[in-house]
């Protein structure tokens, strides 16, 4: 047996962190939250520990997510094997193609989605929004050539 955590673990760990550092709260908070000490978030964080379902459960509910939110992105990493449950002949398995999840893990992009979302005035974020997509639009180069040089 491998020393290892497990991929899924270490998938669920990452979104744990990540709704947690989105929602502003330390390790020491969520874990007061739940019932746990610091140092088991710090396990499950990083995915050293597996996070029971109970637990999960009680994590979404304080982390305002659904379940699968802990899932989303996830690729299944096992090839279809023998099973109990064959496709019926003539018929092609498929699964619904999700879009892969962009993880949003850098520090100032967490800190700027908290600032957003501290903006009371829901027209003020809306421009906010709208200057952040225009900005995303205009090529690098021109901005950097409509720059004044100093």
């Amino acid at each position: 047996m491998s020393d290892l955590p497990h991929p899924v673990d270490v998938h669920v760990g990452q979104r744990l962190r990540l709704r947690r550092a989105l929602m502003g709260l330390s390790q020491e908070r969520l874990a007061e939250l739940v019932g746990v000490t610091f140092q088991q978030i710090q396990k499950y964080e990083r995915g050293a520990n597996r996070i029971g379902s109970s637990r999960l459960y009680e994590l979404a509910r304080v982390l305002a997510v659904p379940i699968d939110y802990f899932f989303e992105g996830l690729e299944e990493a096992r090839q279809p094997g023998p099973g109990l449950a064959e496709p019926a002949a003539g018929f092609r398995h498929e699964t619904a193609a999700r879009p892969e999840p962009r993880i949003i893990d850098r520090r100032e992009t967490l800190e700027l989605v908290r600032a957003f979302n501290r903006i009371p005035d829901p027209l003020v974020r809306r421009r906010l929004f709208d200057l952040a997509k225009a900005l995303a639009e205009v090529p690098y180069r021109e901005v950097a050539e409509a720059e004044p040089r100093t």
